[in-house]
């Protein structure tokens, strides 16, 4: 076994000479300088950068919240008016005429030979009315015509010999005109008993209750041995009859299309018990003036019925076909703007703010209203705008329902064998 080798000795690096004594440190002072301008620079950036951020982020807040403030509309396109427009309107059907049937002298009703639903020409007979008290009268009245004619051919008779008598001097003046006096007396109260006879001769004739033209009895309110009154004031009418070959239809017009109510415009009739069916009406004549308190118009209109089919008193609805406004749009009720300024409404600018114009209405449709100026078919018509929008508003357009809820669903496919 050898004896280990003796190791060198490691060599040593010199120290370096203490400079501590001239006030220099371990490194150069221009390095420490350097240092320090870098870390002052990246503090004053992060500074920098930390007010910008926070800056932004306020800018950002603002922005968001200005436009979550900002109301979420709606829009419509105005509609084009058509050339022509449908105007419907209730209207009142009656007969072309009817008339109540009175009676015309008292007594009890013998018989009625007319009811309801009766289709009577003019002249027929309806009813007879057994008048004993009209009878007695009568012929009283006739007996006393006799007694005048023969009071008054005695007094005619008289007068001629008085006369003759005067000429030969043998009677007075005085007694001659007394004699002719009485002459023309008896004949005066003979002509009143005649006139009293052809009265009482008329009365009798209304005995018989006949129908004043063609038509249908509508009512009758009378029965055999009913005591009968004569005028209008003294009980219901006895009967009603009605010509319902041609229809009178009535029309309250609203004040806005009055001015298109002229003769000659054809309508359309439908009721409610046929649904299915239309009917031609012409309008013939209008009241020419205004209710002061509906404001509205009346209109007569004239439809043919010569089957029978429509009744009087009836309610239809008329369909009236009335040339449109040219250039005129429509736009949803709910659309327009009540401010002091008139009628506006709000339309959404390519600049997403709302400006509002002022516009010139014409028909209100209930659901829509007619617009003559102040709109074109291009603009986007905010509708239920808010209560609280000025002109320039920022406004937000709602999304469109799909977008809101979400890509549809497909539906799912059947199965060729259901279970």
């Amino acid at each position: 076994m050898s004896p280990p080798e003796p190791t060198a000795p490691e060599p040593t690096t010199p120290e370096p000479p203490d400079r501590g004594s001239s006030g220099r440190g371990s490194l150069p002072q221009r390095h420490l300088g350097r240092y320090g301008w870098a870390l002052a620079a990246l503090a004053l950036l992060l500074a920098i950068w930390g007010i910008a951020s926070r800056v932004h982020a306020r800018n950002a807040l603002a922005t968001q919240a200005s436009s979550a403030a900002a109301p979420i509309v709606t829009t419509q396109h105005p509609t084009p008016s058509p050339s022509t427009q449908e105007l419907i309107l209730p209207g009142n059907v009656q007969a072309f005429f009817e008339a109540p049937i009175y009676a015309r002298t008292s007594g009890y009703l013998r018989g009625w030979y007319a009811d309801i639903g009766t289709h009577v020409r003019k002249g027929q007979l309806l009813a007879d009315i057994d008048t004993p008290e009209v009878d007695q009268q009568l012929e009283q009245a006739v007996a006393d015509l006799g007694t005048a004619k023969a009071s008054a051919q005695l007094a005619r008779t008289t007068n001629q010999r008085w006369k003759a008598l005067l000429v030969t001097r043998s009677v007075s003046q005085q007694d001659a005109d007394s004699r002719a006096s009485d002459a023309a007396t008896t004949q005066a109260a003979e002509a009143a008993a005649l006139a009293n006879v052809n009265r009482l001769r008329y009365l009798e004739s209304f005995k018989h209750v006949v129908a004043p033209f063609d038509g249908v009895v509508t009512q009758r309110n009378t029965d055999i041995g009913d005591l009968i009154g004569a005028g209008a004031t003294s009980g219901a009418a006895l009967f009603r009859v009605a010509d319902i070959h041609k229809l009178r239809i009535y029309v309250l017009v609203p004040e806005p299309d009055a001015a298109a109510m002229v003769p000659g415009l054809h309508a359309q009739l439908r009721f409610a018990e046929r649904p299915r069916q239309n009917f031609d009406a012409m309008l013939v004549s209008t009241a020419n003036a205004l209710d002061p308190s509906l404001r509205t118009l009346q209109v007569q209109l004239q439809a043919d019925n010569p089957n029978g089919e429509l009744f009087p008193g009836a309610y239809a609805e008329v369909h009236f076909r009335m040339p449109g406004s040219a250039g005129s749009v429509r736009i949803p009720v709910d659309a327009l703007v009540f401010r002091s300024a008139g009628l506006q409404v709000a339309v959404l600018g390519a600049d997403r703010r709302a400006h509002l114009r002022t516009i010139v209405p014409g028909r209100d449709f209930g659901t829509s209203i007619e617009v003559l100026s102040g709109l074109t078919r291009a603009d986007a018509v905010i509708v239920n705008p808010p209560d609280s929008l000025t002109d320039g508003e920022a406004v937000r357009l709602a999304a469109p329902p799909a977008a809101q809820g979400g890509a549809p669903q497909r539906a799912a496919p059947r199965s060729g064998g259901g279970a």
